[in-house]
């Protein structure tokens, strides 16, 4: 059976540093599960690794779609078991390290996705909806309409919320009732990392100070003229959304500022709130008064057991 190993968890909880050297530790290559780090150009607000980093530890399924373009979880999937396969062929250790719990769970558990066929009017119907009712209500109709699918994504998200609603209305099926799950893929360890909640807002909001110092309102601004509208998936990623209301004078630079730090605040909550789902993760509490030492000897004795004779 395939060896996978996962290091999960919220944002700005420390999982790209840790991941870095539990990859030397087991001899390794890591996988991104981040959905927004898969595109090129952005890089501040998705928080990459570097590419000192990159060079360091070979670094998967980061920058290989354009911003402008449709990536989906099923592409980001198939690309997944390609490199998993690859890696444990090669005698190295895949280490999915992120946090899209969506990805992650198709990854663990092969969800088995169906193809279905786009139908533009229907698509047009919902967002006219959305433009009409707002975000808030169509999303509630999600909820009313297939409770489950809707309980696993960001009630922001409205690419997937239209999606959803446009599978039901063409198929009369809920779009969950379309993915088939399969676990026990792999031969599977999962390290979950936590924070105490006041901890990780600090860190959060430490940084979002250091993406602006670094450039996000410019990384944003070239986007933009590189032709990545507002419609773009990509830029509907948490700040480059903010940043965009920003640069089109829907609000100050410190409302921008609040609104980013709060929403990424709230989303990791819901990132922690969809991880705890899952049974297998086994949780390290990373303490700000443990070194870094003894929270990487945690992670590693940990994957080492479950990962041990396989």
């Amino acid at each position: 059976m395939l060896k996978l190993a996962c290091i999960v968890g919220p944002t700005a909880v420390g999982k790209t540093s840790l991941s870095l050297e539990a990859a030397r530790y087991f001899n390794g290559e890591i996988i991104s599960c981040d959905s927004m780090q898969v595109y090129r150009g952005m890089n501040i607000g998705t928080a990459k690794a570097s590419m000192t980093e990159r060079a360091q530890i070979p670094h998967h399924l980061i920058d290989i779609a354009e911003p402008e373009q449709e990536f989906s979880v099923a592409r980001y999937q198939q690309l997944a078991r390609e490199v998993i396969i690859s890696l444990n062929n090669a005698g190295k250790l895949p280490l999915l390290v992120g946090g899209t719990g969506l990805y992650y769970q198709s990854v663990v558990d092969d969800y088995q996705f169906y193809p279905m066929q786009s139908r533009q009017l229907v698509r047009d119907k919902w967002h006219n909806r959305i433009m009409e009712q707002g975000l808030g209500h169509v999303y509630e109709e999600l909820v009313f309409i297939d409770p489950k699918y809707a309980e696993k994504i960001d009630r922001h998200d409205e690419k997937r919320i239209v999606r959803a609603l446009e599978v039901y209305e063409l198929t009369g099926m809920p779009f969950s009732q379309h993915q088939i799950r399969k676990e026990n893929v792999y031969h599977l360890a999962v390290v979950g990392l936590e924070m105490e909640r006041q901890e990780l807002y600090k860190r959060i909001n430490q940084r979002v100070n250091e993406m602006m110092n670094q450039g996000l309102v410019e990384e944003v601004q070239v986007l933009r003229h590189l032709g990545c509208n507002p419609q773009c998936n990509a830029m509907q990623a948490l700040g480059y959304k903010q940043v965009q209301w920003y640069l089109d004078g829907m609000m100050t630079y410190d409302e921008m500022l609040v609104e980013i730090k709060k929403e990424t605040r709230r989303y990791a909550k819901r990132q922690l709130t969809w991880f705890k789902r899952d049974r297998r993760i086994h949780w390290i509490e990373v303490k700000s008064s443990d070194s870094r030492e003894f929270v990487l000897q945690k992670i590693f004795t940990w994957l080492e057991g479950q990962l041990s004779g396989a």
